[in-house]
């Protein structure tokens, strides 16, 4: 009978026990099952919309980017710039300041490639928004935007950048045609693939260039430009192919500090 006295009293206070045990937060929940029910952010590889081209360029800001604008400005179009924060040059630098206004001003569409140009399926969670809030704060400060797209370095992401990328409201931009010239294509391999890409004659073509390359600026693109003219492709921004709003927001751009600095 004592036994059975002790057993009854040691469940009731082992009952007692869990009762009184506290419930896991809201905030805790959330973030166990955080790895499994993240949403995944759309992956765009190609335009929608009909005779339109979307030439792309990765990398800059940087000096040869005036002449990109300059040329396809002057063929009646825009194009989509992906910048960084801190590759080539530091973005607050006061001629890189100078460029992104350039660029916005003229037009352009402006999206996110990251701040160190790292590549991001190599980096945890908290490292990739490292990467990306960093530009975003950049592109606020210097021209109030919140870009929608943005292109992961060297196309390379998975579930984990997507993740990262649909949190912050944006979506993953990749190609359809690369160029090859950041990986040191000459001159006329980067002429044969855009040849080959329009004696296609797809319905609408997203390309790969970078404006940090001297050769793509001043001798691949003025080749092409007359090219997608006598095609019938209109060049457009990404958002403009894809029917889409370039920015998540926009304000008021802010007042260079000493907060400005890589």
């Amino acid at each position: 009978m004592q036994f059975l006295a002790l057993a009854a009293a040691l469940l009731a206070s082992a009952t007692s026990l869990v009762q009184a045990a506290p419930a896991p937060s809201p905030v805790a929940a959330a973030n166990a099952t955080d790895l499994t029910s993240r949403a995944l952010a759309p992956v765009i590889y190609s335009c929608t919309k009909p005779k339109t081209i979307a030439l792309t360029f990765d990398d800059g800001p940087w000096v040869y980017m005036y002449d990109v604008s300059k040329a396809i400005v002057a063929a009646g179009g825009k194009a989509t710039f992906f910048l960084n924060g801190d590759n080539y040059d530091c973005i607050y630098d006061d001629a890189q300041i100078k460029r992104v206004k350039y660029l916005h001003d003229k037009g352009h569409q402006l999206g996110s490639h990251t701040w160190y140009h790292k590549d991001l399926a190599t980096l945890t969670w908290d490292q990739v928004h490292d990467e990306m809030w960093r530009v975003e704060q950049a592109l606020q400060r210097i021209i109030g935007v919140q870009p929608a797209f943005m292109r992961p370095p060297y196309g390379s992401f998975n579930d984990n950048v997507r993740s990262a990328a649909s949190v912050r409201g944006q979506k993953l931009a990749i190609w359809d045609t690369d160029t090859e010239d950041a990986n040191g294509a000459t001159v006329a391999f980067s002429k044969k693939v855009m040849d080959d890409a329009l004696a296609k004659k797809p319905n609408n073509i997203l390309p790969l260039m970078h404006e940090t390359v001297e050769t793509t600026v001043h001798q691949v693109l003025p080749y092409i430009i007359p090219k997608i003219q006598a095609a019938g492709y209109q060049m457009v921004t990404l958002a403009e192919c894809l029917g889409e709003q370039p920015y998540q927001f926009t304000q008021a751009p802010g007042v260079k500090d000493s907060s400005w600095h890589c």
